[in-house]
């Protein structure tokens, strides 16, 4: 079975998408589940797992009432106020949802880069654990350091770091690149994490190329293995550096080196053994 382990839907109107460029010619419209079922079985993709973009309780509600409507969608990553212990509450009762497979704090928008280390944030990791969802981790290299102290601190927190920690690829910067993969080697060979296959061509020149992306992706797969590796369009953000079709080529020419049960492990099996699908 293949999926799309990081996809989004959402609509404009709902008003609780704060990071959404206003008149965005790309992003700044719905986006629904018609629009993009052609698109997986073009691919061959079965199923997805839905993120959240918005952080809200209510973004969460949504997804999940898609997800009932939506047998192809076949997990959702939500959120709740990581800043409010109340919302125990609300994790509890989202945890009960046969879909409800994990949570992501917007990480890559909080001013503060220390923001996950903070006290008052603890209590969301321990219920984590507690309640078996599975964490995405969504940041950028300088929150490598963070993370890795987050990972160890809780060996029992099931944690896959999204879209490879988002490399700079567009800064063409040696320096960069190096802090980066020793970040990244470091979460890799210390903890038990997995990472997403995703979102590379946005953080990509627009003219990028598939040599662009290769020395991350080589990266990734050296010292994760394809065991801890899955694939993930991040759709429709993606479109802002090609469709849905552009970065599966550039994904399967990425991996066309591989034997046939690294990729299966890729575009598949990796995402159902972390979100037990």
């Amino acid at each position: 079975m293949q999926i799309d382990a990081h996809q989004h839907f959402w609509h404009p109107a709902r008003g609780d998408y704060g990071w959404m460029p206003k008149d965005d010619p790309v992003l700044s419209r719905p986006y629904g589940p018609a629009e993009l079922w052609p698109q997986l079985q073009a691919a061959g993709v079965q199923g997805t797992i839905l993120v959240q973009a918005a952080p809200t309780v209510a973004e969460t509600e949504y997804m999940l009432g898609i997800a009932d409507a939506t047998p192809w969608v076949l997990g959702v990553v939500g959120w709740v106020d990581f800043e409010r212990p109340a919302d125990l509450a609300e994790m509890r009762r989202l945890a009960q949802h046969p879909k409800m497979k994990g949570l992501r704090p917007m990480i890559q928008d909080i001013p503060d880069d220390g923001w996950m280390l903070r006290e008052d944030v603890q209590w969301a990791f321990r219920a984590m654990c507690d309640l078996g969802l599975r964490f995405d981790a969504l940041g950028f290299p300088r929150h490598l350091a963070n993370f890795l102290t987050i990972l160890k601190r809780y060996p029992r927190l099931e944690v896959v770091v999204d879209h490879c920690m988002k490399p700079q690829i567009r800064e063409k910067s040696e320096a960069h690149f190096r802090h980066w993969a020793e970040g990244m080697s470091r979460i890799a060979g210390e903890t038990a994490a997995v990472v997403k296959f995703s979102a590379l061509i946005t953080e990509a020149d627009a003219d990028w190329t598939v040599e662009d992306l290769k020395p991350y992706v080589d990266h990734v797969f050296a010292v994760f293995g394809p065991e801890r590796v899955m694939w993930g369009s991040d759709w429709p953000v993606c479109r802002l550096r090609g469709e849905y079709a552009d970065w599966r080529a550039a994904a399967e020419r990425l991996t066309e080196g591989l034997t046939d049960v690294d990729r299966a492990l890729i575009y598949g099996g990796t995402a159902v053994g972390f979100y037990g699908l």
